[in-house]
């Protein structure tokens, strides 16, 4: 494992945790800022994203390419609610099977502000308001995601990509942050 890559990884992470702390400030989401990823910080999760670290993608996804399986990813998904893969269960439901199950809103609402984070830390200068939203498209089919979920994340991600992120992030704020209930999007 090189040290240019212990720092560099750290560097990484720790960006995009600020970046994710900011936005989630913007919007009034304090506690949720401070505590996002901080599993990203233990060894399970850490020495895999040293190892792996390429700068312009997760960590995860080369580990996944050598291994066949992200040990970090499995443990991070497992601990942080904002993924929709925590959400993952046996239905109870007519469907049989694993399914996704609908994500509390304050989760959502942290999603957002990660996909947001990771594509701006990942695209750096080519960062654009269209960003999370094409890298979203591009595995959307892929997702075991609730089909609530999915709608709410996906009305937000095409707000941003359309009107920005201040529009969006008031939408957030006046809509989403501190409620229960999902709002009623417009299809």
């Amino acid at each position: 494992m090189k040290l240019i890559n212990i720092w560099k990884h750290f560097c990484t992470i720790t960006e995009h945790k600020i970046m994710v702390a900011r936005h989630c400030f913007r919007v009034g989401m304090y506690w949720q800022g401070l505590t996002h990823d901080l599993s990203k910080y233990t060894p399970t999760e850490f020495l895999q994203g040293c190892r792996y670290y390429q700068g312009f993608r997760s960590p995860n996804n080369a580990e996944r390419e050598d291994k066949g399986y992200s040990a970090a990813w499995l443990h991070h998904k497992g601990r942080n609610k904002h993924h929709y893969e925590y959400w993952i269960d046996y239905s109870t439901g007519p469907v049989k099977g694993m399914t996704g199950m609908k994500m509390p809103l304050r989760y959502v609402n942290e999603m957002i502000m990660d996909r947001i984070a990771a594509s701006k830390v990942y695209e750096g200068e080519k960062y654009t308001q269209r960003s999370s939203l094409e890298y979203y498209e591009k595995g959307k089919d892929f997702c075991m995601i609730h089909d609530d979920t999915r709608a709410l994340l996906e009305y937000i991600l095409h707000m941003l990509a359309e009107q920005g992120e201040e529009k969006t992030f008031a939408y957030m704020r006046k809509y989403m942050v501190g409620k229960k209930n999902y709002p009623r999007i417009k299809k």
